[in-house]
């Protein structure tokens, strides 16, 4: 279906590819992989042919359509949700207009007529806007919404538009690149068990690696200009890649072994009459070796020391009697709750449960009508929400905010840990006031990293993370003496963190003291992500 040879490419002058080389076969499900800056979203556009490699081949068979869904994209018109779904908000137009281009210049048999042909042909289906509401359902919306112009809508809204429309197509190749940044469990477990079943081929770029355990079945990793095969999902890549280092290196250090000693011996013996002829012949053997190259190590998640908060009280928070609603709708009713020391407790249940909820009033910024609220001793609250960016002074740098919030921290460890937030070079001096949501949300978090409360209650704290910038979040909460209560829908951060579950359901909760293990075990969950929403 697809396939790359001896790929080159150099952007701005760094060379990204270089005699690279994969293949993607029919109905075959593979993840790119690699850090930031190494090329992934390139290589899509050289796939989509909206650039071209300096040298190589690709290849693309004749009659393969190809689907991509972009991180960033929005509606210019007055589409409603439904016109996005089919195609008719301009996708359908477009593709006429090409066909009858290609048609007036007699090249139907080019395979971007073709392809054109097939998009053309897929959203012209008498079934599409069935099978558009169907897919919008899976994704989230409810039957009104279908209506209502997606210029309304927030990004993360349209974003799941454009998904469904790529979906009626069922493009044969399937691009796919941060699919889940916009979605919420619910929609990503329908998505999740969607493309378990999809016809095509995906070509996957992620950061949420139980969606790739649950999906994929190769990894291409991009590493030094090269694109390396792994089978396998995710988590076999990771353990292959650790044994493919180890043989390497150990490879490596064996034939160093054997030069020194044949350089020894050439030392030795290179001006002794007798022993002058062999001595050469060793350092001949030196010459003609087929030298190895030292294996670069695999990239690791940054470790950073993470202060230790002033110790709390015993009961670090309690909540007796809460009643909570939003005018007619009873979230809680007469709920007591208790948040002991050193807890790090993880809160799940269905959407609309009420996690977010508790959250705020455990946090203090959302009032209830009922009940009481009792701080621990010496209680210092912390509350990371992804949409608060109010702590951050506008005309601050980047770096200043860090090394304000800790007086104590050295510049070369603030620019570490921003280093392992994404935040690279020259990004440290930008102004607050500049920054997207995204990098709003990872400032905000690494400032309760370098002076953290002794309570901390976090609302999806991976979210706008790569995977490496979430194992150095695990490993700096792992070292965390405070209190921790979170919600996350990524279940590789829950395992690795919680020893509590309190599941929210119906207006109660239900705790469970232990591990996530412990409760998919006592809940009976038919698989590690549905727990999280199981009712």
């Amino acid at each position: 279906m697809l396939t790359i040879r001896d790929l080159k490419k150099t952007v701005g002058g760094r060379t990204l590819f270089e005699n690279a080389s994969m293949q993607v076969n029919y109905g075959e499900r593979v993840a790119l992989v690699g850090p930031n800056g190494a090329g992934k979203s390139t290589l899509f556009g050289l796939i989509l042919r909206t650039d071209e490699p300096d040298a190589g081949t690709m290849e693309r068979d004749e009659w393969t359509m190809v689907g991509y869904l972009p991180q960033e994209s929005e509606p210019v018109g007055e589409e409603t949700v439904l016109d996005v779904a089919t195609g008719r908000a301009g996708e359908l137009v477009a593709l006429e207009k090409r066909l009858h281009a290609l048609e007036k210049a007699g090249q139907v048999d080019i395979p971007e007529y073709l392809e054109a042909h097939a998009k053309h042909d897929a959203l012209n289906d008498p079934q599409v806007e069935a099978k558009a509401k169907k897919i919008l359902r899976g994704l989230g919306y409810r039957e009104e919404q279908f209506e209502r112009r997606a210029r309304e809508m927030s990004g993360g809204w349209v974003m799941r538009a454009h998904l469904a429309r790529l979906l009626v197509m069922e493009p044969d190749l399937l691009l796919l690149d941060e699919p889940t940044n916009h979605l919420d469990l619910l929609s990503l477990l329908w998505l999740q068990d969607y493309l378990k079943t999809y016809s095509g081929a995906i070509l996957l770029i992620s950061h949420d690696r139980q969606f790739m355990d649950e999906i994929v079945e190769t990894v291409y990793e991009i590493n030094e200009t090269r694109l390396i095969s792994y089978t396998g999902n995710y988590t076999d890549f990771l353990r292959q890649r650790e044994a493919c280092y180890d043989q390497q290196l150990a490879a490596y250090n064996n034939q160093q072994k054997e030069i020194r000693n044949l350089q020894e011996f050439y030392e030795r013996f290179r001006q002794v009459a007798s022993k002058a002829s062999q001595a050469m012949s060793k350092l001949k053997q030196i010459e003609r070796m087929d030298k190895i190259e030292k294996p670069v190590p695999p990239r690791k998640p940054f470790r950073f020391h993470i202060p230790q908060p002033p110790r709390g009280g015993q009961r670090a928070i309690t909540l007796e009697g809460l009643h909570m609603a939003y005018g007619e709708h009873k979230v809680y009713e007469g709920v007591d709750l208790t948040i002991e020391r050193g807890e790090r407790t993880v809160l799940v249940g269905p959407n609309g449960a009420g996690k977010s909820t508790l959250l705020k009033i455990l946090a203090g910024v959302l009032e209830f009508q009922k009940g009481e609220r009792k701080l621990g001793h010496n209680a210092k609250i912390g509350y990371f929400s992804q949409h608060r960016a109010d702590t951050l002074d506008a005309n601050k740098t980047v770096l200043e905010e860090v090394m304000d919030s800790a007086p104590e921290i050295r510049e070369d460890e603030a620019r570490g840990i921003l280093g392992s937030f994404l935040f690279r070079k020259d990004d440290i001096y930008k102004k607050t006031g500049i920054l997207s949501g995204g990098e709003k949300s990872r400032l905000n978090l690494i400032k309760f990293l370098v002076d953290p409360p002794n309570l901390l209650l976090m609302d999806e704290p991976t979210t706008h993370l790569d995977i490496h910038s979430v194992e150095s979040l695990i490993l700096a909460l792992a070292c965390y003496e405070g209190t921790l209560v979170f919600i996350s829908h990524d279940v590789h951060f829950i395992r690795k963190l919680a020893t509590k579950v309190l599941h929210v359901h119906s207006g109660q909760l239900y705790p469970y003291p232990g591990g996530y293990d412990y409760y998919l075990e006592k809940s009976g969950a038919s698989s590690d992500r549905a727990a999280l929403t199981s009712k």
